[in-house]
């Protein structure tokens, strides 16, 4: 299955369901202070869950373009390194305001990964809200009793309010949630220990795939929890992490999502992905980066030295920098890259598309100017060394120096 077929399976599957299919909110944030890029696929939802709108429709899904390069959810320097870190990522979701509530919610999800998807259901997992003596709430027997009806007991498990309690912040909207994971170990492994063991430890195996959020209560001031009047529904699955589970690899990056452009690097820089070591983690970073970039350009954020912007620039240089490092680049080639992320993604985000010579231009005079900063930096950096040749080190006013007048990164110093 592709990924354009899953990501499409997800959103006919819930359209038949009565949802109202809502186009991707933009990348990057304009309205909202307390954000600078989306990082979930509730973002554009905040007011209705906050009862400062009232909805359109009582059901909704879509795919939602993320960034998380940013303050709590920062990953930046983690991407490329393994097989599932990314900056730009989709979020598949589906939500209830005020409509249906948990059992609906836990059925279609367990309808649409063993019957749609063809997931073996005797590798997957849920958890749910154990209860808080703290907050006065008690076991979410609602949802226990629900997933009981699909899995045997022991696949059934109670976390505690970090895993299974989501808030959006101090006050505000909030209730239990309910996580699906999936063991992706093999048979002989599961045997020797089984995956429930393994559920929310950290192993690279046994993951998360999809959380349901149900907003039942208002956390007041004082900390006390209320019920709200209306009960809504939250939910999000990981795009690529679904792509590689269904398409059977061990990362991300094996998938389609990322084949293609990765195809399209090797062919620019003659380098094999196969090489492993550096190579293999530029074209990671590469891969990843172009589509932050090109979506929050297409989103109307162009990179400055500020802000967003200045996010946004960090990206680009870095993926420049692993290329020019690692892959021999000396000349622009992220700009390059925009005709083969059209043809893999333009389908299902026009804006793309339609922003395609602005994405290129952009990226390009970037990539120049950028460039030539490398060069004389690294020039500069020869200078340097030579001149401490003794000691070893470079003074750090020499670095500042490099940095503030020439703008060479200080992490490649």
């Amino acid at each position: 299955m592709t990924a354009k077929e899953i990501r499409q399976k997800y959103l006919d599957f819930f359209a038949s369901k009565g949802h109202t299919v809502v186009p991707s909110a933009p990348m990057v944030v304009k309205n909202d202070p307390t954000l600078m890029f989306t990082n979930a696929g509730m973002n554009q939802f905040k007011d209705i869950f906050l009862g400062n709108s009232i909805p359109k429709f009582n059901r909704a899904t879509d795919s939602q373009k993320c960034l998380r390069v940013s303050g709590k959810h920062n990953d930046l320097e983690a991407v490329g390194h393994d097989g599932r870190h990314h900056t730009m990522f989709e979020m598949l979701g589906n939500w209830s305001f005020g409509d249906y509530f948990k059992t609906e919610a836990i059925d279609w999800a367990w309808e649409l990964l063993t019957e749609v998807y063809k997931i073996d259901r005797t590798k997957l997992y849920a958890t749910v809200f154990e209860g808080s003596a703290e907050d006065g709430t008690a076991l979410d027997e609602e949802a226990r009793t629900a997933w009981l009806r699909h899995m045997p007991e022991d696949h059934v498990l109670l976390g505690n309010k970090h895993d299974n309690f989501w808030e959006m912040g101090d006050t505000g909207p909030c209730g239990p949630c309910s996580e699906i994971h999936i063991d992706l170990r093999s048979d002989e492994e599961i045997a020797r220990i089984p995956g429930r063991e393994l559920v929310n430890t950290d192993n690279d195996d046994v993951i998360e795939i999809w959380n349901i959020v149900f907003m039942q209560y208002n956390r007041l001031a004082d900390g006390h929890l209320e019920l709200l009047p209306n009960k809504n529904v939250d939910t999000g699955m990981g795009f690529e992490r679904l792509c590689m589970i269904l398409q059977n690899k061990k990362s991300n990056y094996e998938t389609d999502v990322f084949s293609g452009l990765i195809s399209e690097v090797e062919s620019l820089s003659g380098h094999k992905y196969s090489e492993g070591g550096n190579v293999e983690v530029a074209m990671r970073v590469i891969a990843d980066h172009i589509r932050a970039i090109a979506f929050s350009i297409a989103d109307g954020q162009l990179p400055s030295n500020v802000k967003a912007g200045y996010v946004i620039r960090r990206i680009l240089r870095r993926a420049v920098r692993y290329g020019y490092t690692f892959l021999g680049f000396t000349e622009p080639f992220m700009c390059r890259l925009i005709s083969r992320l059209c043809q893999d993604m333009g389908e299902a985000y026009p804006e793309l598309l339609a922003q395609k010579k602005l994405i290129e231009s952009v990226i390009r005079e970037e990539e120049n100017a950028f460039l030539r900063t490398l060069d004389r930096g690294i020039r500069m950096m020869d200078d340097l060394m030579a001149k401490s040749a003794g000691s070893k080190v470079i003074k750090g006013v020499d670095a500042f120096v490099l940095y503030d007048t020439y703008g060479f990164p200080v992490d490649l110093t």
